[in-house]
């Protein structure tokens, strides 16, 4: 069995941050988010990362990350090109979003041909995560046609900013952990010292409870899924496209919910009582830097990450 790939999507255009949130440090030391996953990751057996961007922040990348990392981990670079469409479909006029987390999955087909977890660059999962994650991928394979996914998953409460609004996918499993239904959520708040969302920009609103499991875009993957997103991604711009050309995103665990109603995958929810640190908003940057100095500060990571490795 083909050892397990971590893939990490870097592609997003960090509108709401202000800039290329995926690259900026810290720590004192110039340590980014990623630095501490893939720091994890290694920890946990990973021994090749394959980063999707954009063509157009590459040198940045190699710059900030692959040139470093490449000292500790073998590096890979794919490109999430909004141009990359089936045969018949043209980009909308006007469109520069780029086609989501599905689309940019699709982007490794090439280059992977075995197990992977995937996860976001500007996402702190912390290292039981890594663990679990990697364990599940070298101990499972596909069996008797269907595909044997996974997925970590987060309280709600360990996941929000006090900053704005999120994106979380709530998941709803079954007595043995195993994921029934994931619905995305695109707009979730602290609201009244819970939580709530709104599909019709705050007009009206709906709570969740705040122990319930989201999704943080940590996935664990046979190779399948390449090809189930690649033949899923037609009929999903035939249906979208017209709709709504400009922001449209063909969202992975869209494709995964689809597969869970063909009773053709079964993703196993394991869960991580970790904290959450991310930068959405730049005003979320003076938390995560002070959380992850206690981190380091309580001797999960060393004061010097990589020197001292």
């Amino acid at each position: 069995m083909k050892k397990p790939v971590l893939v990490v999507m870097a592609a997003g255009m960090g509108s709401r941050y202000g800039g290329l949130k995926q690259i900026d440090p810290i720590d004192k030391d110039g340590d980014i988010i990623i630095d501490f996953s893939i720091y994890d990751a290694i920890q946990a057996g990973f021994e090749k990362i394959v980063f999707i961007i954009k063509k157009e922040n590459e040198a940045d990348f190699r710059a900030a990350i692959g040139d470093r990392m490449s000292k500790h981990i073998q590096v890979e670079f794919v490109f999430q090109d909004l141009h990359n469409l089936p045969e018949g479909f043209t980009v909308p006029e006007g469109r520069v979003k780029p086609w989501g987390t599905g689309h940019a999955i699709m982007s490794c087909i090439d280059v992977i041909d075995g197990p992977f977890a995937v996860i976001n660059a500007d996402d702190y999962y912390g290292r039981h995560a890594f663990k679990m994650a990697y364990d599940f991928l070298t101990e499972n394979q596909d069996k008797d046609g269907i595909y044997q996914y996974m997925m970590v998953g987060y309280k709600l409460e360990n996941t929000l900013t006090d900053n704005g609004h999120v994106a979380r996918g709530v998941c709803v499993t079954d007595e043995e952990g195993f994921l029934k239904d994931i619905n995305e959520r695109t707009h979730i708040e602290k609201r009244d010292g819970g939580a709530a969302y709104t599909e019709d920009d705050g007009a009206t609103w709906t709570e969740l409870p705040m122990d319930a499991t989201v999704s943080m875009n940590m996935w664990g993957f046979s190779a399948s899924i390449l090809r189930e997103l690649k033949d899923r991604f037609p009929l999903f711009l035939k249906e979208n496209v017209e709709k709504n050309p400009l922001k449209c995103e063909y969202f992975l665990p869209f494709v995964v919910d689809e597969l869970l109603g063909e009773k053709k995958a079964t993703v196993k929810v394991l869960k991580s009582m970790d904290k959450w640190y991310g930068v959405t908003y730049k005003e979320d940057k003076p938390v995560v830097v002070a959380a992850i100095q206690k981190l380091k500060d309580d001797g999960l990571y060393p004061q010097k990450l990589w020197e001292e490795k």
